[in-house]
């Protein structure tokens, strides 16, 4: 991640705005709070969402938690099996889990929705959609090293692939190109050992 010169203090009227979104349904504006602050251990971001939309789908993440401070607007906030009617000075709760603790929030106000989206930040994360049966998997966070996602009936056995390349059946060295040997490891001869 390149270093972001850093502030002690951000104004959030101030902050220069990405739209983030897709469709009639999920959209809204976003700047990045935390990073200009240079915190590298704690995520913030400033939300503005749109009458009627919400930022994100119906998700929870396996190892990040993270918290929604309200500042202008009405929404409303379904976690789990329920649904909340919250507003200006709530403060919301998205603990890391399973698909009970999934949520998502939308504003069902007529003006924008404004808040601070507040989060623990990990190197890589699970996070499933259990309304559209996907999950993604990100490692590298937050810049995103590797991101896949995907459906559980996409799913593959370790072991595909790999057996051709143990019993030396053929393939290069990923290394330098080199012809597999048929040895037991399927090792390229430059990098065999005894």
């Amino acid at each position: 991640m390149a270093a972001m010169k850093s502030n002690p203090v951000v104004t959030l009227s101030a902050l220069a705005l990405e739209r983030y979104g897709r469709g009639p349904v999920f959209g809204g504006m976003e700047g990045q709070v935390a990073r200009r602050l240079g915190l590298g251990k704690l995520g913030a971001t400033y939300v503005e969402v749109e009458p009627g939309k919400s930022l994100c789908p119906f998700h929870v993440h396996h190892v990040v938690d993270e918290m929604f401070v309200l500042l202008e607007g009405e929404g409303e906030y379904r976690f789990g099996d329920e649904t909340h009617r919250v507003s200006a000075g709530d403060v919301l709760g998205a603990p890391c889990g399973g698909p009970e603790l999934a949520h998502r929030l939308t504003n069902v106000g007529s003006g924008t929705l404004k808040y601070l989206a507040i989060s623990s930040m990990a190197e890589a994360d699970v996070c499933e959609y259990p309304d559209s049966g996907k999950f993604a998997v990100g490692s590298g966070l937050p810049d995103g090293r590797f991101h896949f996602v995907g459906r559980p009936e996409d799913k593959r056995d370790y072991w595909e692939g790999e057996e051709a390349l143990s019993r030396g059946a053929g393939g290069a060295c990923p290394s330098h190109g080199g012809a597999l040997s048929r040895g037991a490891r399927g090792a390229c001869s430059s990098h065999e050992t005894d």
